[in-house]
């Protein structure tokens, strides 16, 4: 996986996320563009929820030549950190809730996995002092044409 690759240009999003005892608790479509400058790259991203709800949030990456990813954004606490591997990312990061959903601060697990006709398939985990409290599956597409 290389996310200059995999992660550029206009990017479709479906996915679903799970609540911590797995019913689904909400759905969302997204479109996300990314452009990169070398090994810095910045993935904007537009969600629309089943509740209609819409959240707007901005990923900031830089890749490292061994692999490792750094990532940053607004409703993170920290830096990102993850490491491309095969055909594979994994990304982890302590995330803010806004404040109509608590607050709460809690540590994610990203992993991505680029499949054969070059979707990537997303799996989050999202846990509370240890505990898992949600997990969001999703998949993202490039977009062709404009």
């Amino acid at each position: 996986m290389d996310l200059r690759k995999h992660l550029d240009g206009p990017i479709r999003c479906d996915g679903v996320i799970y609540g911590p005892l797995g019913r689904v608790s909400s759905r969302f479509s997204a479109d996300f563009h990314a452009t990169w400058d070398g090994n810095r790259g910045v993935m904007t991203e537009h969600f629309r929820y089943d509740s209609g709800n819409t959240q707007d949030r901005e990923w900031r990456l830089e890749l490292g030549n061994d692999g490792f990813v750094k990532a940053d954004a607004d409703d993170l606490v920290g830096q990102g950190t993850g490491q491309q591997m095969g055909n594979g990312l994994r990304l982890n990061y302590n995330i803010r809730l806004p404040e109509e959903a608590g607050g709460h601060v809690l540590s994610v697990t990203d992993w991505m996995y680029v499949a054969p006709d070059g979707v990537i398939v997303n799996r989050s985990v999202f846990r509370k002092f240890g505990i898992k409290v949600a997990e969001l599956v999703a998949t993202m597409r490039r977009v062709d044409g404009p």
